[in-house]
């Protein structure tokens, strides 16, 4: 998958994915949905922000998700 609003620029925020240059990191968006935020209310609460950069912020984490060996810990007895 191509990611035309997800850069990165060692320039701004260190290199962390962020939306199209701006400095709203991908990690962002996804803890205000982990919050129980809706994409509407993001997108109230960053006004430069697109409903299309929420909708790509989201593929991009499930894409670099799938891609990594994530170490789960057993779980506890």
């Amino acid at each position: 998958m191509t990611f035309t609003r997800v850069t990165t620029d060692p320039q701004i925020m260190a290199g962390v994915p962020c939306i199209r240059g701006l400095r709203i990191p991908v990690a962002t968006i996804v803890a205000c949905i982990a919050d129980g935020m809706s994409p509407d209310e993001i997108v109230g609460a960053y006004p430069d922000l697109l409903h299309e950069d929420v909708r790509e912020a989201l593929q991009f984490a499930a894409s670099v998700l799938q891609e990594r060996h994530l170490p789960l810990l057993p779980k506890a007895a």
